[in-house]
């Protein structure tokens, strides 16, 4: 079926880019306007995206999927991006970023994410990635007066770059073997053949998605970026790209590589377990909280990935319910993150915390909240989501994957629960700002009452899971 409105999402997106670009280039001082236009057509293409949501095609020549969990993983990757324009905008108009290409280049980077998500062919795929991956190296450079950004952005870019060169030779690799970049036609070849120079595209192709989600040994530009980039921007970069990156895996894996579930399941476990211990050891040391959760994203990720490992239907239920957690627990703590401002000046060291209680009562207990849950601390959201991911390896008879997870999140205990003491137990600092906008104290009172009272439902997020993965069956 190759029926354009099928695509209404998409092609909503690019048409409002192409007009707010005009609008931004012959419009003096418009930041607000664009922003507010940009952020109210996200809002708008939720509706669109659910109402796309008539049944599981694939159109183009089965080269894009519409389906139930491209649609799910879409209104995810706009909600997130929703929440990052609404709980950064002080922080934009301080830091002097409030240019219109800011919202331009988000909404350029959504609409790779939404070719990720959907793409079932490695041409597609590619471009999706490129077109994330350009606006995002701009934005990670974005302050123009800040040697830490312009530094983040290179570094972004030369990996960025030489992990798209790997990914492309894995792909030539199983075109030139396989005679197609199809997801679907690929997959019949593995039925015939698996021999080793298939076997080497695999490894590229996987390698090249792992840098995009940070996922060890491949996460060496995660920490700097995080750290250099603006907050606004850092806050983007732990929300949507890790949906799609995320997204692009699970399509590639379940449905290219499906018939060699055996081949990629050792390369995926290695990936995962290395990404639980490395975040949780590497951790300890950081003082910077941007860095911290740089950290703490690998980690969280490695927990992902050994969801995956599973290699069936429940392991992607695993994953993306976790994933949803992951994302409400991000936005709660870089919401958090932007409120430690004094004077429009932004402290990012965990012992600028010092004595937060006695300042900020609700802050510091909606972020300790938070951080209990990043250390799976039932029971609280956190706790459920690496329950899930525990239980489905535990049920695939890797037993030894989760005892990993288990001793990883006690090590990452440590470095959460620092920065717990350090907020309740140590001499009080000068009292933060109460001036923070309206947008950071709803997502932090919005997040942390999900996370707070998710133990009354926890089944809510996997009915509408389950019903999103309802195709893989």
């Amino acid at each position: 079926m190759n029926n354009i409105e099928f695509i209404y999402p998409e092609l909503f997106l690019i048409i409002s880019l192409l007009i707010l670009l005009i609008l931004g280039v012959y419009k003096s001082n418009s930041y607000n306007f664009i922003k507010k236009i940009t952020t109210i057509c996200f809002l708008l293409c939720i509706p669109i995206v659910y109402l796309n949501n008539i049944g599981d095609f694939n159109i183009f020549n089965n080269s894009y999927s519409v389906d139930s969990l491209s649609n799910y993983l879409k209104i995810l990757i706009l909600l997130s991006t929703v929440f990052s324009l609404m709980f950064t905008n002080d922080y934009i108009k301080i830091q002097k970023l409030d240019k219109f290409e800011y919202p331009i280049l988000i909404l350029s980077a959504v609409i790779g994410m939404f070719l990720m998500v959907s793409s079932n062919d490695l041409i597609g795929l590619y471009l999706g990635i490129e077109l994330q991956s350009l606006s995002l190296y701009v934005l990670a450079s974005i302050d123009r007066g800040s040697e830490k950004s312009t530094e983040a952005g290179v570094k972004y870019f030369v990996l960025g770059a030489l992990s798209s060169g790997l990914f492309l030779y894995g792909c030539s690799l199983l075109y030139g073997f396989s005679g197609s970049t199809n997801y679907y036609e690929i997959s019949e070849v593995f039925k015939q053949d698996t021999s080793i120079p298939i076997l080497f595209g695999i490894i590229f192709i996987i390698i090249g998605l792992a840098f995009k989600i940070s996922a060890v040994p491949f996460h060496m530009w995660s920490p700097d970026v995080y750290q250099g980039s603006p907050t606004s921007v850092t806050s983007f970069f732990a929300l949507a790209p890790k949906i799609a990156g995320l997204g692009a895996i699970i399509r590639i894996l379940y449905i290219c590589f499906g018939e060699i579930y055996e081949e990629w399941k050792s390369i995926i476990i290695f990936i995962s377990v290395a990404s639980m211990l490395l975040g949780a050891f590497a951790a300890i040391g950081q003082t910077n909280l941007k860095r911290l959760m740089a950290y703490s994203s690998i980690s969280h990720i490695g927990y992902v990935l050994a969801a995956l490992t599973v290699g069936n239907r429940d392991g992607v239920i695993s994953a993306i319910s976790y994933l949803n957690i992951y994302i409400i627990m991000m936005i709660s703590s870089f919401a958090c993150i932007l409120f430690f401002k004094r004077k429009n000046v932004y402290f990012e060291n965990i012992y600028d915390l010092s004595g937060l209680s006695k300042n900020h009562p609700l802050i510091s207990f909606c972020f300790a909240t938070t951080l209990f849950s990043l250390a799976g601390i039932p029971p609280l959201a956190g706790f459920f989501a690496k329950f899930y991911v525990f239980k489905s390896v535990v049920e695939a008879n890797m037993i030894y994957l989760a005892i990993i997870g288990l001793i990883a999140s006690v090590i990452s205990a440590f470095y959460y629960l620092r920065i717990v003491k350090i907020m309740y137990f140590d001499p009080e600092n000068e009292k933060f700002d109460e001036g923070s906008n309206i947008g950071i104290r709803f997502s932090i009172l919005f997040s942390s009452i999900i996370i707070i009272f998710y133990f009354l439902n926890p089944s809510s997020i996997l009915y509408y899971v389950e019903m999103a993965t309802k195709f893989l069956n």
